[in-house]
């Protein structure tokens, strides 16, 4: 039977990403069914999709299976801050990896086409500059990170496995630093940190020298790569890495953020947490050639002024 939109399931749909990748969705037309546990995920994310009758949420954890008749999946289900991964670690691991299990089941058992969202910390702190998808990485499988880490390599490894054996149609993306409003204000990650630090007065937090680098992709700018990794060719799979080459140093993002709210807080420095990555840079050139010249559009300064507004937002709310 032919459907004239096109059946989306999106698990971990109530979180940043999700949330943005649902409303990109709908407006291509298609049925949405948003999964979320609510670990991270918020049902404010989404409330105002919740009027759209093509929009549908669902309360499941992935790590149970789901029964439901879908076209496309687009896994997303993990929380992805340490803060949040390192909170319950083996639940982090299972989430990866049982929920990984559990949707390729599903796309196996319905026809569907399948997307995951990996990370760039599956190169860990790495010792290629910057990262291509043929860098196998330097990770700690035994660290505080490795919940994470090893859940999305292991993740990958499923994919590709369901792939050769069973024909899968599969697309991994490699994501790195993104932002954006619906950030989680508490996910301890830089630029949701130093923002609700500004806003808010208190001292502008670094861990280490501030000297640590990483590249800051605008949310926009990755789900516009998210749709069009779905949609290339089934040949392509990836891993394809999504994020923006612009790197920068820790201290000149708070120096930047402290700028632009006006904030008068001084910047203090903390020790630098175990096996946090030293540098952070993808390199595009597989997305560029592959995905219709992919690139990040939104400057880091046009991004920053509009989750600012949105944090301002979250605080007078």
């Amino acid at each position: 039977m032919k459907y004239d939109r096109k059946r989306v399931l999106v698990t971990g749909g109530a979180g940043f990403l999700g949330s943005h990748l649902c409303e990109r969705l709908l407006a291509e037309g298609c049925d949405v069914l948003c999964v979320d546990n609510f670990f991270t995920g918020t049902k404010a994310n989404i409330a105002h999709l919740l009027d759209n009758p093509y929009f549908e949420m669902m309360r499941h954890d992935v790590t149970f299976p789901l029964y439901v008749e879908v076209d496309e999946i687009f896994n997303l289900a993990c929380p992805a801050s340490p803060i949040h991964y390192q909170r319950d670690p083996v639940q982090t691991t299972k989430t990866s990896v049982h929920g990984a299990i559990n949707m390729l089941g599903l796309a196996k058992r319905v026809g569907a086409k399948i997307f995951q969202s990996s990370t760039s910390e599956v190169y860990g702190d790495p010792d290629v500059h910057p990262q291509p998808e043929s860098y196998r990485g330097n990770v700690n499988p035994i660290g505080p990170r490795a919940c994470y880490d090893e859940g999305k390599r292991c993740a990958e490894t499923l994919f590709f496995d369901y792939w050769r054996q069973h024909k899968l149609r599969i697309k991994v993306a490699r994501i790195f630093n993104t932002y954006g409003p619906r950030m989680h204000p508490d996910d301890g990650r830089v630029v949701s940190n130093f923002i609700m630090q500004a806003l808010q007065g208190q001292p502008i937090t670094l861990y280490g020298d501030g000297s640590q680098t990483r590249s800051f992709c605008y949310v926009d700018d990755l789900i516009e790569g998210f749709i069009r990794l779905m949609n290339s060719p089934d040949d392509i799979t990836g891993p394809i890495n999504l994020g923006n080459p612009r790197e920068m140093t820790i201290r000149q993002l708070a120096e930047l953020v402290v700028k632009m709210t006006g904030a008068k807080s001084e910047i203090i420095y903390k020790p630098l947490p175990a096996d946090d990555p030293m540098q952070r840079k993808p390199d595009i050139t597989l997305a560029k050639a592959v995905l219709n010249d992919w690139e990040p559009k939104v400057a880091l300064e046009t991004g920053l002024e509009k989750t600012i507004a949105y944090f301002k937002g979250k605080i007078a709310g």
